[in-house]
């Protein structure tokens, strides 16, 4: 009772928030729950990035679901990744469940079952708000790092770039990217030449045929009109709350150039579009990102790094990056050092692999006199996990071993009549889902080399006819010249013809 009594005491002085926080649970000591040890991470640091990882099955997705939750409830805005197709149900309320009253009372919190203001989201031809972007947004540097270009074929794309600004050819979709680099070693090699200098046909075949590969991973879909503005994931609803955006990825699981594509610019663009925050008591948006090794384990050198420092840079405007995924080794060090909160469920120790995994997981966390953080993190049941997180003052709280509050929504998805339901009546759907395929790069230089085919042919079809006419006048000297006609035309053979004709008619 005294060591409770004293972990009490423990959590409620380093868990003490002078402003508006969130409550993720209560503190456990020696496997059992205590009562009102509360365990909050402040709405102020939340920018300041996180990790939510654990074992399959242990609760991962909960968790996510149980912050996106309190974070709408206090009007902040919310952007899911949902690569599983498990959290659609946060539309609706929990139909309660006597396990649930039981944990709660464990904890000290009510429960109240809710549902939440959801936006439902796609990158493909699920059914959702088609989000999209133009090739000109995405701009040569990120084209380039998504394409894992050379220093050679980074110039060509930033000199494809500038020709179109030059000329006024707009980027929308990756066939304007294509038909420009055609043509930048095809029919307006000269033009190309006498501007930008001489173009590799070499180095415009390796960026087309990764270009292709892009496409066949569905970028297709993505690039193009109308352009997703990021202000429209900050709408708050009628009652206060923020809305929580689900993007529907189950289908581009197998896809991670495409997700890591879409991510980055997504990212870009937040952080070229809002404002700088300063020191808030709030972020503008959480982003979570399941599955976050699909990001990591395909990703060059070059795309690592923008990772890297979009996550550096982003928490300035406000943005909170949250990863989700099975073991935070899949998370570069780089971007590991930077996330303030760590929700850590258990962990299995199958191989001896798995044991080192875990050795160096626990490295991650501040010591703890009520813990061995190496064994604990083996022992943890469902729906319970480590805590550290940063407080006010962005010091880390004390490690937490922590059992969960759980969903006030439902923790399975909405049925197919519910789905269709929520996005018809959204309106964003009407707003994004009309295609637009406008005049662009491939419609204008189409134009132009059909223009300069017809130039050609009326400039073939005039020398033909000079050709011709030199020709005729060819024939016509050369006839003249001839000895026999020279007599037959002259002057006193046709005289004397006429007198003979003269002679003939007396």
């Amino acid at each position: 009772m005294e060591r409770k009594e004293k972990f009490l005491a423990h959590i409620e002085k380093g868990y003490t928030m002078k402003g508006d926080f969130i409550t993720m649970g209560a503190g456990m000591v020696d496997g059992e729950t205590v009562t009102k040890a509360f365990v909050k991470v402040p709405l102020k640091t939340l920018n300041r990035h996180g990790l939510i990882a654990g074992a399959t099955g242990t609760g991962k997705t909960k968790t996510l679901q149980v912050i996106a939750e309190n974070l709408s409830d206090k009007g902040i805005p919310v952007l899911l990744m949902d690569l599983k197709g498990d959290l659609s149900g946060i539309a609706q309320p929990s139909p309660g469940h006597p396990k649930i009253d039981e944990r709660h009372e464990k904890i000290g919190l009510p429960f109240e079952a809710q549902g939440f203001p959801v936006e439902m989201l796609s990158l493909s031809e699920q059914d959702g708000v088609r989000l999209r972007a133009t090739v000109s947004e995405f701009g040569p540097v990120l084209l380039s790092r998504i394409l894992d270009l050379t220093v050679t074929q980074e110039g060509i794309v930033a000199v494809v770039f500038k020709y179109c600004d030059d000329n006024k050819l707009p980027l929308l979709d990756l066939k304007d990217f294509k038909k420009v680099l055609q043509y930048a070693t095809g029919e307006g090699k000269k033009e190309f030449q006498a501007n930008y200098g001489r173009i590799s046909t070499s180095s415009t075949g390796t960026i087309l045929r990764k270009i292709i590969e892009l496409e066949q991973q569905g970028a297709d879909l993505f690039f193009g009109e109308k352009s997703f503005e990021v202000e429209d994931l900050c709408r708050i609803d009628e009652n206060g709350r923020g809305y929580i955006n689900i993007i529907r990825l189950t289908d581009i699981q197998d896809k991670p150039k495409l997700f890591s594509t879409f991510m980055l610019s997504l990212l870009a663009e937040i952080y070229a579009t809002f404002p700088e925050q300063g020191d808030s008591d709030r972020p503008e948006l959480i982003f979570f990102i399941d599955e976050a090794h699909l990001i990591f384990d395909n990703a060059s050198k070059a795309l690592l790094d923008q990772i890297e420092s979009i996550v550096k840079l982003i928490r300035s405007k406000g943005i909170g990056l949250y990863f989700v995924t099975q073991n935070p080794t899949d998370v570069p060090d780089e971007v590991l050092a930077q996330l303030g909160l760590k929700v850590q469920h258990a962990l299995r120790a199958f191989t001896a692999k798995d044991r080192k995994a875990i050795k160096l997981t626990a490295q991650n966390y501040p010591d703890s006199e009520f813990y061995k953080t190496e064994e604990i993190l083996t022992a943890l049941g469902i729906g319970e996990a480590l805590i550290s997180a940063l407080d006010e003052k962005g010091r880390p709280t004390p490690l937490a071993a922590t059992l969960l509050r759980a969903p006030m929504s439902r923790m399975d998805v909405l049925t197919d009549a519910e789905l269709k339901a929520a996005i018809r009546k959204s309106q964003l759907t009407k707003k994004y889902n009309d295609t637009i395929d406008r005049e662009s790069a491939y419609e204008i230089l189409n134009e132009k080399i059909k223009r300069a085919e017809q130039e050609a042919e009326k400039e073939k079809a005039k020398e033909e006819r000079q050709k011709a006419s030199r020709r005729t006048s060819t024939r016509r000297r050369s006839t003249r010249m001839n000895p026999v006609v020279k007599v037959l035309t002259s002057a006193t053979f046709i005289r004397g013809v006429l007198g003979v004709l003269k002679k003939v008619i007396r």
